[in-house]
């Protein structure tokens, strides 16, 4: 398999604290978001694009209140994951365009990463569509740093977000086996096997270079 990172995923109790978190962090408004029904989550998003990850963007998420109930897990772990310290970086997704194959690859390696679920939401631009690979528990592995592997439709959302001011540079994985290092065969993300959080992700900001951890 082939996969590229998508975007980085900041998990906050409240889009609004998500927001203010940003911008105490980043330096920068996140942009506009939309709600996902079929998970009960909105979130807020902005490019964060350069050279060694281009389509790539941070996301922002939290459960919606005012969403319907769902009857399932959330992904990204969002019902069980503590954030009593405020928003947080707790995974990343990376795309592909072979998502049932992948997945196929990953579970001869005895990793169930989920199963393929269609998914959309609107946008002013027109709806975005994709699949996501979700457990039914909803958790994520190796403590976020196996990527949820997403295939979108005919739009990506990054296309049409304008430049933020805020760049990856890089992202540290840690806890994955060589064996599934080499099964994702991922494109510019460096992979660690000394002690440390599971995600490390560097960016240029309004605010000077600023690391994130899970």
């Amino acid at each position: 398999m082939s996969t590229v990172l998508d975007h980085l995923v900041v998990a906050a109790n409240s889009l609004d604290e998500g927001v203010r978190w940003c911008e105490a962090t980043l330096g920068i408004t996140p942009g506009p978001g939309g709600s996902h029904p079929l998970m009960g989550t909105h979130n807020r998003v902005f490019k964060i694009a350069g050279e060694s990850f281009p389509n790539a963007y941070f996301e922002i998420i939290a459960i919606d209140p005012q969403a319907a109930p769902i009857g399932r897990a959330r992904w990204f772990g969002l019902d069980t994951i503590g954030l009593a310290t405020g928003p947080r970086l707790v995974h990343w997704v990376a795309r592909t365009t072979s998502l049932d194959v992948d997945l196929a690859a990953l579970r001869a390696l005895d990793i169930d990463a989920g199963e393929a679920v269609a998914a959309s939401r609107d946008t002013p631009s027109g709806r975005l569509q994709w699949r996501i690979a979700v457990r039914p528990d909803g958790r994520v592995l190796a403590g976020g740093a196996l990527p949820t592997l997403i295939e979108w439709g005919a739009c990506h959302p990054a296309a049409s977000m304008p430049a933020s001011g805020v760049m990856l540079r890089s992202l540290r994985l840690r806890g994955l086996a060589p064996e599934v290092v080499e099964s994702l065969a991922l494109k510019g993300i460096e992979s660690a096997t000394d002690p440390g959080p599971a995600l490390t992700a560097c960016l240029a900001t309004p605010r000077g270079r600023v690391t994130l951890t899970s």
